[in-house]
């Protein structure tokens, strides 16, 4: 009989964990993997970025699903604690370009190998086996079982995560946890993701980097979400920062339509005089020369041919409705987006747990008395900058403070 199990050994288990333990609870921490913290170790490009330096207010504009539950915990556990509790476990941080926090060594394994040694040191017992199933009555948690193996404890806490990098572990287990104890799962599906897109321009700019542009996505002619940003062109379609905050907004199936502005900063009547400028600066070139000081030199060719002009026009002799041709398509560079990468290639799950049915003071579950949730398995996620962690790490720590 042990006060706490932990289902999960992820960023939101182990804080759960930690905090658990301070007060006062003999606590079991279970981890499927070999180690713990395999996802953990290999976020923000094995840098780990590890929370957002902003506000309160800031940090809820930056959730995608369920803001509304996250107030109560990000108030109590703040990107400030997040920054002191790592600081105070020996990690000196850093802020980079948008807020994002770091370690200052660059290594993610720094972070993970604090807080393990962190919940070792106040006696959480950690053991490496795979939770099959829950043991519950009359409406109440008594534990859980690991194949014929039962554990009994007072309170159990599911913090194993969503379904993206299943190699990591998170293959969904947690949602399959809840949805045995009564509770609804939302529908799970990729988030912070790449597209996929079938045109030709993928391709001939596959690697292609565009810093500075805006693109705007269309679900039958109404616009559903507009991001000015870095973004850039594979063999499969598009990825980049635009594009992976705008995947979590593509809901309601595919076909969506993407309009690259690759000039955000002038309206169309200044970029007009600027074409106007360029061409009779350089009027006896052709166009495909005429574009030097206009588009990346990978682009300018996949351009011309949407332009439909032959590549050998000269300048000067462009008519009207030629530049207007390629003025348009400088605002608005059409790609059809026909899905996303698979959700072992998202960053986050979307979807997960119903937050309705639970308390967003305590993360209990509405249903069974004495089961909890922290992290990614519930249905809570954020766009990139260091908000997904922190969600983990607050609703971690209310989920382990909230442990009698």
């Amino acid at each position: 009989m042990t006060d706490v199990i932990i289902i999960g050994g992820g960023p939101a288990g182990l804080f759960a964990a930690y905090h658990a333990a301070i007060n006062g609870n003999s606590v079991i921490l279970f981890e499927k993997n070999d180690r713990c913290g395999r996802k953990l170790n290999i976020t923000g490009k094995g840098r780990c970025n590890l929370t957002n330096d902003c506000d309160r207010e800031e940090f809820l504009q930056n959730v995608i699903a369920n803001p509304r539950f996250l107030m109560g915990a990000i108030s109590r556990f703040s990107t400030e604690d997040t920054k002191a509790f790592f600081e105070s476990l020996g990690v000196p941080l850093k802020t980079e370009r948008g807020n994002r926090v770091f370690p200052q060594s660059d290594k993610a394994s720094d972070i993970t190998d604090a807080l393990v040694n962190a919940v070792k040191t106040v006696g959480v017992e950690i053991i490496h086996r795979k939770v099959s199933s829950l043991i519950i009555s009359d409406g109440k948690i008594l534990g859980v079982r690991c194949g014929k193996d039962e554990f009994t404890s007072k309170s159990v806490i599911i913090a194993c995560g969503g379904a993206s990098y299943p190699r990591t572990g998170s293959d969904g287990g947690g949602h399959r946890l809840a949805e045995s104890a009564g509770h609804k799962i939302t529908t799970i599906r990729p988030s912070l993701v790449p597209l996929v897109s079938r045109d030709k321009i993928c391709g001939e700019c596959m690697g292609l980097s565009l810093k500075n542009v805006g693109v705007s996505f269309y679900k039958d002619s109404k616009k559903v979400y507009y991001e000015q940003g870095e973004m850039m062109f594979t063999h499969f379609g598009l990825t980049g920062p635009v594009i992976l905050s705008a995947s979590a907004h593509l809901t309601g199936g595919f076909p969506f339509e993407a309009f690259i502005d690759l000039k955000p900063a002038l309206d169309e009547k200044t970029l007009d005089k600027r074409l106007l400028r360029d061409f009779s600066e350089n009027q006896n070139r052709e166009l495909k020369n005429g574009f030097s000081a206009l588009l990346p030199s990978k682009l300018i060719e996949p351009f011309i041919k949407l332009t439909g002009i032959p590549p050998e026009t000269r300048l000067n002799s462009l008519t009207k409705e030629q530049r207007g041709k390629i003025l348009s398509l400088m605002k608005a560079l059409p790609v059809k987006i026909v899905g996303t990468r698979p959700i072992d290639e998202a960053i986050v799950t979307g979807g997960g747990v119903d937050c309705k049915e639970i308390d967003p003071k305590t993360m209990e579950s509405k249903i069974v008395s004495g089961l909890y949730f922290a992290g990614e398995v519930m249905d809570l996620d954020a766009y990139t900058g260091g908000f997904n962690l922190q969600i983990a790490f607050s609703t971690g720590f209310v989920a382990g403070s909230s442990q009698g």
